[in-house]
């Protein structure tokens, strides 16, 4: 049989692992049952096998029967602190969901490792999986990698790659070259002033008004201090002042969500909103504090690998199902820790159920979000031939 009918044969045993994932999803490093389900499912694989320390990620190695680079495939197992309304038969009910997509990254990836094993004599080489928790905020790729992620085989791996599902025409994968996703940063800023009564804010100096000005002319900032072709999305999602009505407090601050395509953005946003946050809060007799913090980088695509692993795609899925896109997405992945250091790329499925129209279908971190997973066959396949065919290449 094909690889690719050896992985539909696997489809059934992927989807019921897929949805007992689904069920009850985990939040952050800490994913002890996510990681006992993959365990259970790689069990019997003639795979070396380690799990972390600092978080419960699950490292495997397969070891080719002849000597040869090593290749790196990731799935991600964490879930998102969001109360599921999909209204699924096995929709999760603890609060938490898969509301991107990682129960299929993780049962896909064993999907993968399945496959590789049972070509164990065809591989001259080593395939490292990187089951990964912690990927929603908690840089759980960058513990691995602290951990010693890429030495498990022995040396570096060569490539690495990433399949990410997202709502799309079911089973069309795209790609992009270079940077495919932003880079995700964390401005805060306080505003000091000095508390009064309500009523009388004229003998306070009012850091909730001051805040409020910065947070309308951070908007501005962004449309009038930086160029389209190199983008800044910026958005303040969280407010915090007082808590009683009558009262002024001394204190007010907001943060927010900058998302970036280069280096010299981050800092140029930093700049320049300590600049704007000062001088408002300065007009209202206040001071700021302004830090901005790096979450994760920009997620940048080998050029070669990528138009590599197109070809490759197109090969054995036809031309119809593969798409590059013209420009990446504002979202952001902590896999471009890898993606520094090792040559890879990272690229999508788009799994929306048959009965969703995609152009409408609710996205990625939405509690309605739906994910087929009919395509868990098909998304195995796709990460094992990448493996399979770059060692056989066996350039590094």
């Amino acid at each position: 049989m094909t690889l690719l009918a050896d992985a539909r044969a696997l489809q059934d045993d992927l989807v019921r692992l897929r949805r007992a994932l689904h069920r009850h999803p985990e939040v952050g490093l800490d994913n002890p049952r996510t990681q006992q389900l993959v365990l259970e499912a790689l069990e019997g694989l003639p795979l070396e096998i380690t799990t972390g320390t600092g978080t419960t990620s699950v490292v495997a190695v397969l070891r080719g029967a002849r000597p040869g680079p090593t290749v790196l495939l990731r799935g991600d197992t964490d879930g998102l602190p969001v109360t599921e309304a999909t209204g699924l038969d096995f929709a999760a009910t603890t609060g938490t969901m898969h509301a991107c997509g990682h129960d299929l990254h993780t049962a896909g990836l064993v999907g993968a490792a399945r496959l590789l094993c049972a070509r164990r004599d065809e591989l001259a080489g080593s395939i490292l999986f990187m089951f990964q928790p912690g990927e929603e905020g908690y840089g759980g790729a960058k513990v691995m990698l602290e951990e010693g992620l890429l030495e498990a085989s022995g040396e570096r791996p060569v490539a690495a790659y990433a399949i990410h599902v997202s709502p799309g025409p079911r089973g069309v994968f795209w790609h992009r070259p270079g940077p495919v996703l932003a880079g995700s940063n964390v401005l805060q800023i306080t505003v000091h002033g000095r508390g009064g009564h309500g009523s009388q804010p004229h003998k306070a100096a009012d850091p909730v008004a001051a805040l409020l000005e910065i947070g309308t002319a951070l908007q501005t900032m962004v449309t009038r201090r930086f160029d389209v072709g190199d983008p800044v999305v910026l958005s303040v999602t969280r407010l915090r002042a007082g808590e009683a009505v009558n009262v002024i407090p001394g204190t007010a601050s907001l943060g927010a969500t900058v998302r970036t395509l280069s280096d010299t953005n981050v800092e140029a946003v930093r700049t320049h909103a300590t600049a704007l946050a000062a001088g408002i809060a300065s007009a209202h007799g206040c001071t700021a504090e302004v830090s901005l913090e790096v979450q994760y980088p920009v997620t940048v695509n080998d050029d070669a690998e990528t138009a590599w692993v197109a070809e490759q795609l197109t090969d054995v899925f036809g031309a119809e199902r593969v798409q590059e896109r013209p420009t990446p997405l504002m979202g952001s992945e902590d896999f471009s820790y890898v993606l520094a250091q090792v040559p890879g790329t990272f690229f999508f499925l788009q799994c929306s159920p048959p009965e969703v129209d995609p152009d409408t279908a609710p996205y990625n971190h939405s509690p309605e979000v739906l994910f087929d997973d009919a395509v868990l066959g098909d998304q195995a396949a796709a990460l094992a031939m990448l493996a399979l065919r770059r060692l056989a290449r066996g350039d590094g």
